[in-house]
C-alpha cells in the first residue's frame, strides 16, 4: 500500500510522545523520506481545521507543485509558503516508531491524551479524537452533495432492446449509398 488510509487512535504521553501507526510508518518509509538513520515526517498546522497535516516527500512535492503555480515573489506565494513551510516541523521517528509532538502543534489541534491518525491518501492528519468524530459526521452528511457533483445517483440510459437494435440496422444503407442485395 502506498497511501495513508484508515483511522487509528493512539495515546500521547506526558512528554508529547506518540507512536505513528505501523501502516503509516510503512508508507513513510516507501515515500523516501529518510531524514537520517531513523526517518521522520513533515508536520504543520492544517490551514482549515483544528488538525495537523503530516506526510513525507510526496507531501513536500505536492506543496512545491502548488507553490510553483504562483508567481515568484508574489504576495500569494509568500503567504502560502509561510503558512505551509514556515510552520513545518520535521519530526524524527525514534527506534520505537514514536515522534515527539511539539506543544505548539498540540495546542493548534487541541490534542491531549489521545490522537486520531486519519489517512487522506498522500498525507495524513492528526486530530483530537472527539473533534475528528464531529468533523467526520459533518463530512459524511455532505457526501451526498459531493456525489451529485460527479453524477453519482443518476442511472445510465437504458440500452436499446434487441428488437429496436435490429429494426435500426434493417433501415440503414451501406456507407457508399448502395443497398445490399
Amino acid at each position: 500500500m502506498d497511501r495513508f488510509v484508515s483511522t487509528f487512535t493512539n495515546k500521547i504521553d506526558a512528554k508529547g510522545r506518540v507512536s505513528i501507526p505501523a501502516a503509516f510508518r510503512a508508507v513513510l518509509a516507501r515515500d523516501g523520506y529518510g531524514g537520517g538513520e531513523v526517518g521522520g515526517l513533515y508536520c504543520y498546522p492544517s490551514l482549515d481545521a483544528p488538525a495537523l497535516d503530516a506526510g513525507g516527500e510526496r507531501l513536500a512535492k505536492k506543496i512545491d507543485a502548488l507553490l510553483s503555480g504562483l508567481a515568484d515573489y508574489s504576495q500569494e506565494r509568500d503567504e502560502l509558503s509561510v503558512a505551509l513551510y514556515g510552520d513545518v516541523h520535521i519530526l524524527r521517528l525514534d527506534g520505537d516508531g514514536r515522534i515527539v509532538l511539539p506543544e505548539s502543534l498540540r495546542a493548534h489541534a487541541g490534542i491531549a491524551g489521545e490522537i486520531a491518525f486519519v489517512g487522506l491518501g498522500e498525507k495524513f492528519q492528526m486530530w483530537q479524537p472527539d473533534e475528528f468524530d464531529a468533523y467526520r459526521a459533518r463530512a459524511r452528511g455532505k457526501v451526498d452533495q459531493h456525489r451529485k457533483l460527479f453524477g453519482a445517483g443518476r442511472r445510465p440510459p437504458l440500452a436499446p432492446s434487441l428488437d429496436e437494435a435490429k429494426s435500426g440496422d434493417d433501415s440503414r444503407e451501406g456507407g457508399t449509398g448502395e443497398t445490399r442485395e
